[in-house]
């Protein structure tokens, strides 16, 4: 095999997934690495706006990576059960995120930056910056992009001084005189739900976490309206259930996020509904929980549900 290596986000990726991995790669090619970014699945519609706006491709789809490289470079994920299948036949050598770290671990040294900031994107502005290194002008939209989208056009309450800043940077380095207007067009162009399937919608930008034991898929869509989701609400579960069948989760999880007001309904799915009603102090109806001001699985979901379960 040859010294290449791959470098690629999590399943079912996000603009950040996505072009965290292309940022990633760039920058380890400029400093003499042979990489490649790619992908764990096809982007999304917000994604797929960006790398239009931005004249760029986005990078090929791979199910395994053994077969091709004895290395590679995680971004914006660690969890095994986010990764490709074949995660344990390859040596990680490299790690950016900005998750929790959790059931990862490895047998040799490797090099990592772990950063509590609102977007992987951030991170790797940073490294730019700390390596002098210049970032294409297309690039560093697509990475502004990654930014908007990880931190809802810098309203999340993930985002941090440093994702401020590199919005700013990476605005005039892209010649993006509005991104507050580019960023609404871009998050509205994720959000046609009648253009989405059943799947897109519950699976299309979702995660296993392992709970004490338990298998939670926790999904996100955003949407400007709640009922252009709910009106499907017999179908999505119906295809919740089959996920959950198919894959063994023993809870589905779907947040549902409208990007004009910052609040998420919950559509829960299967066991343990007492245990999410614990976590989040409230009851189901009908299976959904609204939860005002809440946009953030990593921040607002995924620790009250993890106290709740491990509690």
């Amino acid at each position: 095999m040859s010294n290449k290596e791959l470098v690629f986000g999590h399943q079912n990726p996000d603009t950040d997934a996505i072009t965290a991995a292309m940022a990633f790669s760039y920058f380890q090619n400029q400093l003499g690495y042979e990489t490649e970014a790619v992908a764990l699945g096809e982007p999304n519609d917000e994604t797929k706006y960006a790398l239009d706006h931005f004249g760029m491709k986005a990078p090929r789809v791979v199910e395994t990576v053994s077969n091709e490289v004895d290395k590679v470079m995680l971004v914006d994920h660690n969890e095994p059960q986010q990764s490709v299948s074949d995660l344990d036949k390859v040596t990680v050598t490299h790690l950016v995120d900005h998750h929790r770290i959790a059931n990862f671990n490895t047998a040799q040294p490797l090099w990592i930056t772990a950063r509590p900031y609102g977007c992987v994107s951030t991170i790797i502005t940073e490294l730019f910056q700390e390596k002098h290194i210049n970032i294409p002008a297309n690039l560093a939209g697509m990475m502004l992009s990654a930014i908007i989208s990880d931190t809802l056009l810098l309203k999340s309450p993930t985002t941090t001084d440093h994702d401020r800043e590199a919005v700013k940077y990476l605005a005039k380095v892209a010649g993006v005189e509005d991104y507050e207007k580019y960023g609404i067009d871009m998050l509205k162009a994720g959000t046609n739900i009648a253009k989405k399937t059943d799947n897109e919608i519950v699976d299309g930008d979702a995660k296993t976490f392992e709970l004490s034991g338990n298998k939670l898929r926790i999904g996100q869509v955003n949407t400007v309206d709640l009922d252009d989701v709910f009106s499907r609400q017999a179908d999505l579960e119906k295809e919740m259930r089959n996920l959950m069948d198919q894959n063994g989760y023993e809870t589905f999880v779907l947040m549902v996020t409208n990007i004009l007001n910052s609040d998420t309904d919950l559509f829960v799915v299967g066991d343990h509904t007492e245990t999410v009603e614990k976590a989040f102090g409230k009851k189901l109806e009908n299976k959904r929980m609204n939860l005002p001001g809440v946009v953030s699985r990593k921040k607002q979901v995924v620790p009250p549900l993890t106290d709740a379960f491990e509690g």
